[in-house]
């Protein structure tokens, strides 16, 4: 009893003894800044644990809300995705003709935007009982946040595919609409059979943008515009504005990279001279 008695009036003492710093330096320290002090202070193990879980939780939030506004900013400069492919053909069922985007249409125009915001995607496949496939887009924050979608559906044995090919057009097909579903993507058709108007061109402001970036790296404005099918940097459609862009940021984190590189070469040579 007599143990007990002490150990709680050392917890209380401890307790005091954090609260009797400045209150508003105290208000504005972080959990983690609270569990330094407290394990400075010797608190004991039970409310360090306490500590510890109400840090991870604070963490958690914090990932959570960066998490939010990384995909708020992404989405708000994701294009439209164009379909670009076309499915036709005939069975005794009648004729199938649909329009629609592929996989890798949609990775060029979204992956470039996501890892400007610290966003990546990954895909988790299960076979599930029945023959039924199904596919969970992650979607993560380099911070730590996550969020998942998730589709199931059968094989896909339309046309003369065999059973490997059936599965990998299910897959591939729940990929494209899970990622689509968790970004809000929205789909436009392409206008090689329709006849309708081409691809809307960046403004002003975003070639004036990739202009200064293009100085900044020494890049070939012809091999550029080679690069990307158009004859002028105005010419370049809105749907590839960010990968251009995303390209020529990494090329000037490279060269700065470089020049770092050889300038710590250069001072160490000074310093064994």
């Amino acid at each position: 009893m007599t143990q007990q008695v002490a150990t709680t009036a050392s917890t209380e003492e401890t307790a005091h003894s954090l609260m009797r710093a400045d209150p508003s330096e105290f208000r504005a320290l972080t959990p983690a800044e609270m569990l330094s002090r407290a394990i400075e202070k010797g608190v004991d193990v039970e409310s360090l644990g306490k500590l510890v879980d109400l840090n991870e939780r604070w963490e958690q939030n914090q990932a959570r809300k960066a998490f939010n506004h990384a995909i708020a900013a992404a989405k708000a400069a994701l294009p439209a995705i164009v379909r670009n492919r076309e499915v036709d053909f005939t069975t005794g069922k009648g004729r199938t003709n649909y329009r629609h985007e592929d996989f890798g249409q949609i990775a060029r125009q979204v992956d470039p935007v996501l890892s400007e915001h610290g966003l990546s995607y990954r895909f988790r496949t299960e076979q599930r009982e029945g023959g039924m496939i199904e596919v969970t887009c992650v979607i993560s924050h380099e911070a730590g946040h996550s969020v998942e979608n998730s589709l199931c559906a059968g094989r896909d044995e339309s046309g003369n595919k065999n059973n490997i090919q059936a599965v990998g057009s299910t897959v591939t097909y729940l990929q494209r609409y899970t990622l689509k579903a968790a970004l809000g993507l929205a789909a436009t058709h392409d206008d090689d059979a329709k006849g309708a108007d081409a691809p809307k061109s960046i403004d002003d402001k975003q070639v004036s943008e990739l202009k200064g970036l293009i100085d900044d790296t020494d890049t070939d404005v012809r091999q550029f515009c080679e690069h990307f099918g158009i004859d002028s940097l105005a010419a370049l459609p809105v749907t590839e504005y960010g990968r251009a862009k995303h390209m020529l940021r990494a090329k000037a984190a490279q060269q700065q990279k470089a020049k770092d590189k050889a300038a710590e070469g250069a001072d160490a040579s000074e310093t064994v001279q």
